[in-house]
């Protein structure tokens, strides 16, 4: 039993290590499929929603999938349509083609985010420890996996077809190899696990579930400012030159990073809701250090404090939701997934308009408040007697 665990906790970082690097390979890319398109940068803002649309309709239509047809079937088919994908955007010849190639690309990303967390559920399930931030910070070494790739392959001029098609492959070749080590259903079981009262799958989503994706489109909403504002906050408001202004994103990314891969330890000593609590609280005073600050190194050191403490906080939040209810685990990550990502697009986008009203530092305050309200309901992933798996962990 023990081997197969081992095992499917490999797979599981081969797709999230995956999933990270196709995105990362589309995104070094934009400028170059931008110029092939022949599009304007307002024109890629509006095609990027599709981008979204799709991500959320391929979560949405995952979930009930992955509990269906489990995520042994299920992540592979999401990787191999998400790899597949990624070269359609390099393809593209003008607007409309783009347009479909990132609702495509969408549907493929969306479909693996939610399969891979689903068997990251059931693979903490069989270990009875967290074990699940360490598979998103695997996501984040494959974007910087992707970052130093990309950047190889631009120096030698390669076209962005040329480098996505080869990305595809490798892709499609990763998800065949590590798709014989994922879990089936009774991998993950323990003889304990008899014991456990059966939670067949409801009929409608549980209101704790939804109280989960709200956390988490306000905490997804808080990095979703830190990728795309976090820059031109050193940049505009502080004056840094354009190579300084670029560590400000640099130093979020790596905290944000290395308290991942730490987080587990963490959780299993303290529990998730020390996590989320005083880890929303870190961010909140690190955000706030950020924008108040008259000096660049403070700034970039609160921005830095910001990713520490946001790190462990979305995985608590995907933990929770899948261990609510074995039978529907699929499902209910597909919802607290979906708010998620909602809020990842939404942040950048409501902070942009409050700029109009207020400094860019002061909107800032926003995603503080968010922070805020997640420390304050923090009980939230509190493990429940139906989840064994994390009442051993917080009893450590």
């Amino acid at each position: 039993m023990d081997r197969y665990l081992r095992a499917g906790r490999l797979a599981t970082f081969a797709y999230f290590t995956l999933n990270g690097f196709l995105m990362g390979m589309w995104i070094i890319h934009i400028p170059g499929i931008e110029h092939r398109a022949g599009i304007s940068h307002a024109l890629l803002g509006w095609l990027l929603l599709l981008l979204g649309a799709g991500a959320f309709a391929g979560m949405q239509a995952t979930g009930p999938l992955t509990d269906r047809f489990g995520s042994r079937l299920v992540v592979p088919l999401s990787a191999a349509l998400c790899s597949a994908a990624v070269v359609l955007p390099g393809l593209a010849a003008n607007a409309w083609t783009l347009g479909a190639a990132l609702l495509v690309l969408g549907v493929g990303n969306g479909c693996l985010d939610v399969s891979m967390n689903a068997h990251a559920v059931q693979v903490e399930h069989g270990y009875r420890r967290p074990v699940m931030s360490a598979f998103h910070a695997a996501f984040s070494i494959g974007g910087v996996l992707a970052a130093l790739v990309g950047a190889r392959t631009l120096s030698w001029n390669w076209s962005p077809v040329t480098t996505l098609g080869a990305v595809a492959l490798g892709g499609l070749a990763v998800t065949a190899l590590a798709a014989p080590a994922l879990l089936r259903p009774a991998d993950a079981r323990r003889p304990v696990d008899a014991a456990a009262p059966v939670v067949s799958a409801p009929r409608k989503t549980p209101r704790h579930i939804w109280a989960l994706a709200t956390l988490a489109l306000m905490i997804m909403l808080c990095e979703g400012v830190a990728n795309d504002w976090s820059a031109l906050h050193l940049r505009n408001v502080l004056d840094a030159p354009a190579a300084t202004a670029a560590l400000a994103y640099g130093s979020f990314a790596t905290t944000m990073t290395l308290g991942r891969l730490i987080a587990d330890r963490v959780a299993a000593r303290f529990g998730p809701v020390a996590i989320l609590r005083y880890g929303a609280s870190v961010a909140a005073l690190g955000l706030t250090a950020a924008a108040l600050s008259p000096w660049i190194p403070l700034a970039l050191t609160g921005w830095a404090v910001f990713g520490a403490g946001l790190s462990g906080c979305v995985p608590q939040l995907f933990s929770a939701a899948g261990h609510t209810d074995q039978g529907a685990a699929g499902t209910n990550v597909s919802r607290v997934a979906g708010l998620g990502y909602l809020g990842m697009l939404a942040g950048p986008a409501v902070i942009g308009p409050l700029t109009h009203v207020l400094p860019l530092n002061l909107t800032f305050f926003l995603p503080v408040s968010c922070c805020v309200i997640a420390a304050a309901t923090a009980g939230i992933v509190r493990p429940s007697r139906h989840t064994p798996a994390l009442v051993e962990a917080e009893a450590v």
